[in-house]
């Protein structure tokens, strides 16, 4: 006997219309207008060191990055670039801080992009129309990335500190300069480690321009409390329809920067889901260890190309209704699980081969969700509570 328990045949609307941006090409990721929210990282490895470079690149590449920053604040590193921008399998942005001569080095070594924060490279506006007519020359956009941490000595005597507004009126006026050159394939970034702070910052910033924006919440953090303040800083944008590319910033392994911000488009609809495991936080009614269930279904379905959505649930209170909108769940209680695929009961197994049934169905429903030409998503996990 199946349950039919009403699938809702329709995915929900966004959160909010798009903000209409400029469209930049970072290498071959398209960046505002219409383009989808890209996901960026920056490597930890000395820029100089190529082959640990190329590596963490690859790695990044692998957990769902589009785009790569790599530091500049060296002669070796910038003589690296070359060789990084040629072998990396997607974009290069070089990141200069101090010295305007690595800006032209990053152009003439290739980089998909260069990354300038005005507050600290001295004598900058004095050199904008030599950037401009060298990135204009060779096609490669620039971001203006303006921090709390480094804004312009002028703008906090003003303020008296980085105030959105001192942030946004640092990041404005540099564009203007630029724009004096005809120059304005541009991206900006005014972050700060307060994200309400760098929420209002960007809602004004996204009022006074049209360029494309690159989110960040600067020095968030470990990866618990980064996560939470990413995740609460971006989400309240993305849903206003402001940002055109995220970096998730943790005192983490950059690989999980990438996992967090891949997820954080996932959970806002903005980017189509892959592997994503619901689960419930347990309770006094749970007579299963969801802790551990959940784990070991995570384990077994790691890698999986296809955007499923399997659900485990601890009791069958909750169970069946939670589950509904997934492709496939246990409810589990009293030694056994209740097996769901599409919102339908299939069949009842012993505790003991939950695991084994959920990765058999999941691997089953997969091949039919690729022979359908399903597209494939990159594999996350997120825990629903």
């Amino acid at each position: 006997m199946t349950v039919d328990l009403g699938i809702p045949a329709a995915r929900p609307r966004p959160l909010a219309q798009r903000r209409k941006s400029r469209q930049i090409m970072v290498g071959n990721v398209p960046v505002g207008g219409d383009a989808p929210v890209s996901v960026q990282s920056m490597t930890t490895t000395v820029t100089s060191d190529i082959n640990a470079t190329l590596q963490q690149i690859a790695e990044l590449t692998a957990s769902g990055c589009q785009i790569v920053r790599v530091a500049v604040p060296s002669a070796d590193d910038a003589e690296a670039l070359p060789i990084i921008a040629k072998k990396s399998q997607i974009p290069v942005i070089a990141d200069i801080h101090f010295q305007p001569k690595y800006v032209f080095a990053a152009i003439d070594a290739g980089c998909a992009a260069v990354r300038v924060n005005p507050g600290n490279i001295r004598k900058f506006d004095d050199r904008v129309g030599e950037i401009a007519k060298a990135a204009s020359d060779a096609g490669v956009p620039i971001r203006i990335g303006v921090n709390a941490g480094s804004l312009d000595k002028r703008l906090l005597e003003k303020h008296g500190k980085a105030t959105p507004e001192a942030l946004v009126e640092s990041a404005l006026w540099e564009c203007s300069l630029f724009e004096e050159h005809g120059f304005r394939d541009i991206k900006i970034s005014v972050k700060h480690n307060d994200p309400v702070v760098m929420i209002n910052a960007y809602r004004l910033l996204a009022e006074q321009c049209e360029y494309p924006l690159h989110l960040g919440v600067t020095e968030a953090g470990p990866a618990f409390q980064g996560t939470v303040k990413s995740a609460v800083a971006f989400g309240a944008l993305l849903a206003e329809g402001i940002g055109d590319t995220i970096r998730v910033s943790l005192s983490a392994p950059p690989a999980e920067e990438v996992k967090v911000g891949n997820q954080i488009l996932e959970s806002l609809g903005l980017r189509e889901r892959g592997l994503e495991i619901v689960s419930c936080p347990s309770c006094g009614r749970a007579q299963v260890d969801v802790y551990k269930l959940a784990d070991e279904v995570t384990a077994g379905l790691e890698g999986m190309e296809v955007p499923l959505r399997v659900a485990v649930m601890g009791c069958v209170v909750n169970g069946p209704g939670e589950a509904r909108d997934a492709d496939l769940g246990v409810a589990s209680g009293n030694g056994k699980g209740q097996i769901f695929v599409k919102g339908e009961v299939i069949k009842t197994v012993p505790e003991s081969q939950i695991v084994e049934t959920l990765i058999d169905e999941a691997m089953r429903i997969a091949e039919e969700m690729q022979a359908d030409g399903a597209e494939s998503g990159a594999p996350s996990v997120s825990v629903a509570g």
